[in-house]
């Protein structure tokens, strides 16, 4: 038996697995980590971000304001001036994203070592 009960934490009906699989898109972590130092227009993002389509990063931002991470603005000017930003929610995710930025850093290597090295024999059973 697991251990888990209907509910805990990270199950499907469970706010931390909405969390969880929102952070977990390809994209999510790269785009709010280059919003973490202030507001950006789209097409900076995109040069910032690199290999992230335009249509990509729409969605990707579009979601993220859904969730309220994200913050549109959008200037009354001619040309017309959008900006994003992180909500103070979204800002709680930085120092979480500037963890796991270390860490893959500290053992991307091996993580690159070890699909090199192709999966561990399965033992037989019995």
């Amino acid at each position: 038996m697991s251990g888990f009960r209907p509910g805990d934490l990270f199950l499907a009906d469970c706010p931390a697995r909405l969390a969880v699989e929102l952070i977990a898109d390809k994209w999510t972590v790269v785009v709010l980590a280059g919003l973490s130092k202030g507001p950006v227009r789209h097409g900076e993002l995109i040069e910032l971000i690199g290999g992230i389509s335009r249509k990509m990063l729409t969605q990707t931002l579009r979601r993220l304001e859904a969730h309220g991470l994200v913050r549109r603005h959008a200037y009354a000017e001619v040309p017309p001036r959008v900006e994003y930003e992180l909500t103070p929610l979204g800002a709680t995710l930085i120092e979480p994203i500037h963890t796991l930025t270390e860490w893959a850093r500290a053992n991307g290597d091996a993580v690159l070592d070890a699909l090199d090295a192709g999966p561990e024999p399965v033992a037989p059973s019995g």
